[in-house]
């Protein structure tokens, strides 16, 4: 028998949740949660009691004891930038996430459900590689402007689950490897991996390199600055037009890369540039990422829902493959990469660190 951990994983309307033994899912479950129910309470951590009932009663329905747990794991929220790695979940770590100073997100429920779990139990909690994971380079920080430095928001959970993954599956530490690691989901995330550290990444939320299904990208600063002060948008709408209603949404009127590869097959030319335009942007992002590393690239690693299509991933291949050999892992498992991280730990291939 193996170690038996919670992971739980906050949305904004829904819980993901999963039990695992050791790497093994025993189950798993998404509980959605209505506009209304969620609408009840004036901010996300107030949610914290009802989340948890539905998470228990759940675990009750499965007629799973939560004494068998050994570990608690929660997904990551708006925290303070830190490097990668797996958190003990400590009480300065559940005051940051319930004052919120760095944002309200549903994830910020992750840990603090997990350390209710497991002090009632007197096990351990723990989150894994939250998306302000930082640890660019000194030089990465710079953009071309004092007051506009470059910062790491990225998909890191994923990408730093699918490095050791092909890691592990290679023989090697990821420690020891230089790799690129593109995230292609609803934002999208090229990230630069030296020696276990993610040195330079393009910001997946504010602005930086490729666009995405719904978010502008990199755009181009001067026409952002005109069209700010047109009064054709307040800044609330100005910042959905560049995260949300943005790259795909906004060219075809779908964030799904699968409806726009359909409508391009059918013939729309449109459609047919917009994703083509996509492709090259990322492939663009990932050679530049290959010059921090000085053209020593183990490997490039595709991932996240997109790299599910052939189409894309195949372009993309063409476009690199003379920089490295490429090794797609199409989608994300979170559940699964949480585990793994409080597995590293109980194992002992990696300390715990403390926020």
């Amino acid at each position: 028998m193996g170690y038996k951990s919670l992971i739980i994983n906050p949305g904004s309307t829904s819980t993901k949740i999963g039990v695992f033994d050791d790497e093994t899912l025993l189950f798993d479950e998404t509980l959605r949660h209505t506009t209304e129910e969620i609408a009840q309470y004036d901010s996300v951590v107030a949610q914290k009691d009802f989340r948890k009932k539905v998470i228990s009663d759940l675990l009750t329905e499965k007629n799973f004891d939560i004494k068998e747990l050994d570990v608690v794991v929660g997904r990551g929220g708006l925290l303070k930038p830190i490097p990668g790695g797996t958190y003990v979940v400590s009480d300065e770590l559940v005051k940051d996430l319930v004052e919120a100073k760095r944002g309200e997100h549903a994830s910020n429920l992750g840990g603090i459900i997990a350390k209710d779990f497991a002090d009632e139990l007197n096990i351990p909690a723990y989150i894994v590689d939250p998306v302000v994971v930082d640890e660019l380079a000194p030089i990465a920080r710079l953009s071309g402007h004092p007051e506009l430095p470059r910062t790491s928001i990225f998909h890191a959970l994923n990408q730093k689950a699918v490095a050791k993954r092909y890691a592990k599956e290679v023989g090697k530490k990821y420690e020891d490897l230089n790799l690129i690691v593109v995230h292609m989901g609803g934002g999208v995330s090229v990230g630069t991996h030296k020696n276990g550290q993610v040195i330079d990444v393009f910001n997946a939320l504010n602005g930086d390199g490729a666009f995405s299904p719904e978010r502008a990208g990199g755009v181009p600063n001067g026409e952002l600055v005109k069209l700010c002060y047109s009064g054709k948008y307040t800044e609330k709408e100005m910042v959905k037009q560049l995260v949300g209603k943005a790259g795909f949404n906004a060219y075809c009127g779908s964030n799904d890369a699968r409806d726009i590869e359909k409508m391009a097959k059918e013939g729309d030319a449109n459609a047919q540039l917009v994703f083509d335009a996509f492709l090259y942007q990322v492939s663009k992002d990932i050679g530049a990422s290959a010059t921090v590393l000085n053209g020593k690239v183990d490997q490039i690693i595709l991932t996240g829902g997109i790299a599910y299509g052939k189409y894309a991933t195949e372009e993309i291949i063409k476009r690199v493959s003379f920089i490295a050999p490429v090794t797609v892992y199409g989608g994300e498992d979170e559940l699964l990469a949480l585990a793994q991280g409080a597995l590293r730990v109980l194992n002992g291939e990696e300390e715990a660190k403390i926020y």
